[in-house]
C-alpha cells in the first residue's frame, strides 16, 4: 500500500512539539501524559512528522525508543525553534507582566525537602499566579532535555559534622577526635545506587567505614541514625530540627560542597523563570551562615 508523503511545507509546530517532548521522555506515553493528549495522538503525530521528514525517527526496542540518525539531525533545529517562540511569548507579554504559570524546580531530596521546601512561601505569596513544582532526584536532571526548568545542584553539570542518636553513644561511645571514627559504625548510601558522587561525603572524612546500614534516602538515614544505628554524615540543614540527633567533631570536620542553579539558555529570560530564579538566589546567599553550619 503506498503511503501519501506530506510535504516540507506542511511542516507542523505542534508535531514538532510532540517530537520533543518524546525525545525528551524517551517514552510515547508519557509524552502522551505531559501534553495531556491521548496514546494514539502522539503516534498520530510522529507518524506525520516522520512522512514529512522522510524517514523514521525513533527505533522502538524493548527498553524504550531510540533516536535515529534523523533525530539527532534535526534535534538542535527544533530546539532553536523552541527557544525562539518562547522569546516570542515573553516578548509579547510585556516586560512588565506579573509571572505567571508553572516553574518546575528539581534538586535532590534532602535540599529540596529539609532547606527549599520550607522556604517557598514569600515567593507564593510575591507572585501568587506562580506554580512551584519542587521535584527531588537521586540522579543528574538535564534542564537541556527541559527534565526541570531549574536544577539546584551540589556541582556544576559538567556535611556539616557527624549526628546521631545518644542511643548510639550508650552502645559504643561518643568518638572525641576523627581518628577515632575508624573504630565507628556509619549509614550511608547504598554504593551501587549512588547517581551523584557529590553524596559521598563520608569518603572526604574517613577511609573505609564500617557500615551498619545503608540507604538510597537522606531521609532513612536520618532516620536510622535517630535510632542509633550508626553514625551518619549529613549537611546542615537536613538535621536542622532533628532533637533526636547530636552534631560532634563539628570543628575537626568539615565537607562543603557549591551550589549551582541550572537552567536552560532559552528559559533564561522568561518572566517565571527569573522570578523563581532570583528568589533562590536571594534565599542561598542570605543563608550562608546557616547553610555553612554555623
Amino acid at each position: 500500500m503506498a503511503v501519501k508523503k506530506v510535504r516540507l511545507e506542511e511542516l507542523d509546530w505542534d508535531d514538532l512539539r510532540v517530537f520533543l517532548t518524546v525525545v525528551r521522555t524517551g517514552n510515547l506515553s508519557k509524552a502522551a501524559k505531559q501534553m495531556r493528549l491521548d496514546h494514539s495522538t502522539i503516534s498520530r503525530r510522529i507518524a506525520q512528522l516522520e512522512l514529512c521528514l522522510g524517514g523514521p525517527l525513533f527505533e522502538r526496542r524493548r527498553d524504550g525508543l531510540h533516536s535515529t540518525a534523523l533525530t539527532e539531525r534535526i534535534l538542535n533545529h527544533v530546539e532553536t525553534m523552541e527557544g525562539g517562540v518562547i522569546a516570542l511569548r515573553e516578548n509579547l507579554g510585556g516586560a512588565t507582566r506579573e509571572p505567571a504559570g508553572i516553574v518546575r524546580v528539581a534538586m535532590m531530596e534532602g535540599i529540596g525537602t529539609s532547606y527549599v521546601a520550607r522556604r517557598l512561601k514569600p515567593l507564593a505569596e510575591q507572585y501568587p499566579l506562580l506554580r512551584i513544582e519542587l521535584v527531588t532526584s537521586a540522579q543528574l536532571v538535564n534542564v537541556s532535555r527541559r527534565e526541570a526548568d531549574i536544577f539546584l545542584s551540589f556541582f556544576k553539570p559538567s556535611g556539616r559534622g557527624l549526628d546521631c542518636d545518644l542511643a548510639y553513644f550508650d552502645r559504643y561511645g561518643e568518638p572525641t577526635s576523627v581518628a577515632e571514627l575508624a573504630h565507628h559504625r556509619f549509614v550511608g548510601y547504598v554504593d551501587d545506587l549512588v547517581q551523584v558522587d557529590a553524596v559521598r561525603w563520608l569518603d572526604e572524612v574517613i577511609t573505609a567505614p564500617i557500615y551498619s546500614f545503608f540507604s538510597n534516602s537522606m531521609l532513612a538515614q536520618m532516620s536510622a541514625a535517630a535510632a542509633g544505628q550508626g553514625l551518619v554524615l549529613l549537611p546542615r540543614f537536613a538535621v536542622a530540627k532533628e532533637n533526636e540527633l547530636r552534631a560532634i567533631l563539628t570543628h575537626e570536620l568539615v565537607v562543603r560542597r557549591e551550589l549551582w542553579l541550572n537552567v536552560h539558555l532559552d528559559l533564561r529570560y522568561s518572566t517565571r523563570i527569573k522570578a523563581v530564579l532570583q528568589y533562590l538566589k536571594n534565599m542561598i546567599s542570605s543563608d550562608q551562615a546557616y547553610l555553612n553550619g554555623a
